[in-house]
């Protein structure tokens, strides 16, 4: 018998079955290789700047054509994206996203840049929503919280390994070997998940009469639906406003020096990766919205604190920006735990692919925003009204709190009315 979808996490110890540690498994390395395509640009970006000439304007329309792409993405195949097979639609745009990724690799000019940027969002973008959606499949929510934050720790590690990596064979090979380097990895976790994977479509038994065109409109329309849009999206406006700006902000204004950036962001990774699992494991024991809104007030404050730092030691460098990440992610597995359980089981894969875009069109405009913000007067020179962008943060982050109430009083009134069998996860033994 199924689990339902809204049981109590204390009620629910189940361990995950093979299949579901195997899914668990892949799906981390494809958030891996996708997160690491777009965070490597963060890291990369003094580097790019410099030796392309670019100003921050220009920088941040490179960020913002990813998301911006991946956004218009997602809404297109939402109408499709309960249709088919998850496991198919992953294989998809996984080999779209290495298409990207490969022209990233080879790009020698700006045009030819966001060309390459444009099109590895219209496949990468895609990808974590199709992943929600698996995971909403084959877990309950009493579960998700756990899964989440093995999901997370791909940024983690993409921070530990990939970042670090990526910029020393930057230093040595170029802005873009890192691109090719994950071109290699991301070719081999495809193959895998085609040959290991088994299918993923139990929500094609659940009979749904709609058009691509009709269960987009009716995916939108539904309130309930449209509450969990907006509040991934203003979680994301905040995270794309400074994110692209990080590595010029630690050169410039923090003054640590290009060979250090690689320590800085490992040491990072190195504490998600602990972070991460045990704020999922509490998300799970405790009220989600209790664990996301502890996290929130604390990034708040350490965000403050950060973007109105100037020239420190570098050990103090080490320390604010580990607690400054430690409140960024870990908002984001219970929320994203807490939004996973609204749709149905027949509307899953179109609520996740729109709440991506959503959020990714969000974070788009955000960066475009930062870099409207951000001055810099010259390559070498310190970043101005950083701190700006802290203020606006904070402003967004208080309203996503009250989103993310809102989406959890919701699901606590549904968990008090009868449950269909369309909510029910499907549990692979």
């Amino acid at each position: 018998m199924a689990i339902d979808n809204n049981i109590p996490a204390e009620n629910t110890i189940e361990k995950f079955s093979s299949h579901q540690m195997l899914v668990i498994v892949l799906l981390a390395m494809t958030q891996f290789t996708v997160i690491l395509d777009f965070m490597v640009m963060s890291p990369l970006g003094d580097l790019l700047m410099k030796s392309m000439r670019l100003s921050t304007t220009q920088f941040g329309a490179a960020v913002s054509a990813y998301a911006f792409s991946a956004g218009i993405s997602g809404m297109l195949t939402a109408g499709f994206a309960d249709r088919f097979d998850r496991k198919k639609l992953l294989l998809f745009f996984y080999v779209g996203f290495i298409v990207g990724t490969l022209l990233c690799g080879i790009t020698n000019s700006y045009p030819m840049l966001l060309a390459a940027r444009i099109v590895t969002g219209l496949f990468g973008g895609v990808i974590g929503s199709i992943s929600m959606a698996i995971v909403a499949d084959l877990f309950p929510l009493a579960k998700r919280g756990r899964v989440m934050g093995y999901l997370q720790m791909g940024f983690g590690a993409s921070q530990v390994l990939g970042i670090p990596i990526g910029l020393f064979i930057a230093n040595v090979w170029g802005w873009q070997s890192p691109f090719l380097a994950i071109v290699v990895l991301a070719s081999a976790i495809w193959l895998t998940i085609m040959l290991r994977m088994e299918p993923i479509n139990e929500h094609l038994k659940v009979k749904n009469d709609k058009n691509a065109l009709t269960h987009l409109l009716h995916t939108l329309t539904s309130s309930r639906y449209r509450l969990g849009f907006l509040a991934t999206a203003f979680l994301m406006l905040g995270g794309f406003m400074m994110m692209p700006w990080g590595s010029a902000f630690a050169v410039n204004n923090l003054l640590v020096g290009q060979e250090k950036l690689p320590i800085l962001f490992m040491v990072a990774g190195v504490a998600s990766l602990v972070i991460m699992p045990v704020v999922g494991r509490l998300s799970d024991k405790i009220d989600k919205f209790r664990i996301f809104t502890i996290a929130s007030v604390w990034m708040m404050v350490m965000v403050v604190i950060y973007t109105n730092l100037g020239p420190i030691p570098f050990w103090l460098v080490l320390v604010l920006n580990v607690l400054f990440m430690a409140g960024i992610l870990s908002r984001m597995v219970p929320s994203m735990a807490l939004v996973s359980a609204l749709p149905e089981m027949q509307d899953r894969g179109a609520f996740m692919s729109i709440n991506s875009s959503l959020g990714q069109i969000a974070g788009g405009a955000s960066a475009m925003v930062g870099g409207l913000i951000v001055v810099q007067k010259d390559n070498f020179s310190p970043l101005e009204h950083y701190d700006t962008l802290g203020y606006i943060i904070v402003v967004l982050s208080t309203i996503g709190i009250f989103l993310v109430y809102r989406v959890s009083r919701e699901i606590k009134g549904a968990k008090r009315q009868p449950i269909a069998v369309s909510d029910e996860p499907i549990l692979v033994e």
